[in-house]
């Protein structure tokens, strides 16, 4: 299985919904976690709002420190994906494994504001991220080589929808 971790820094929106997506999608073939620099504490509501919406399980979603991937036991990573330009800016730990990396950087739907707004930024980072998945899923390789996962991610973002809103 191979296993990817998206990470942002709060742990609570963009990186969440990829780890559901990539889980529900990857049927059991590709999985995910997600993590952040500084985590919020727990999922945004309107992430955990979009995902049922879409019929993705929920349970077990959690906003927690990017250092739980780089102890020393950890569970193996395969891929790390940023979705946010402040953690992909940051110094990131040493990963155990030392997985390919990739920055897929999107907007942030958190602050968006009003509620229905808000709504609306999550439903296009959830479709911009589907996009991103879906492409790496279906690209012509063995994605457990590093190098053709590298490529599948990059291919991946290259050509994918950005959403259109301002956080």
């Amino acid at each position: 299985m191979i296993r990817i971790l998206v990470l942002c820094t709060g742990n609570s929106a963009r990186s969440i919904l990829g780890e559901a997506l990539f889980s529900a999608l990857g049927k059991g073939v590709v999985t995910a976690v997600s993590a952040g620099s500084k985590p919020k504490g727990e999922p945004h509501r309107i992430a955990l709002e979009t995902l049922a919406r879409h019929g993705l399980p929920i349970e077990g979603l959690s906003s927690k420190s990017w250092d739980v991937f780089a102890e020393a036991g950890a569970p193996g990573i395969h891929g790390v994906i940023t979705v946010c330009d402040s953690a992909a800016s940051e110094a990131c730990p040493i990963w155990p494994g030392a997985p390919v990396q990739v920055h897929w950087g999107l907007p942030d739907p958190a602050y968006v504001t009003p509620d229905a707004a808000c709504r609306e930024a999550f439903e296009q980072v959830f479709q911009a991220l589907k996009a991103r998945i879906e492409a790496v899923l279906a690209f012509d390789g063995d994605l457990s080589d590093p190098a053709v996962l590298k490529a599948a991610l990059k291919a991946a973002h290259a050509g994918a929808p950005i959403p259109d809103f301002q956080p």
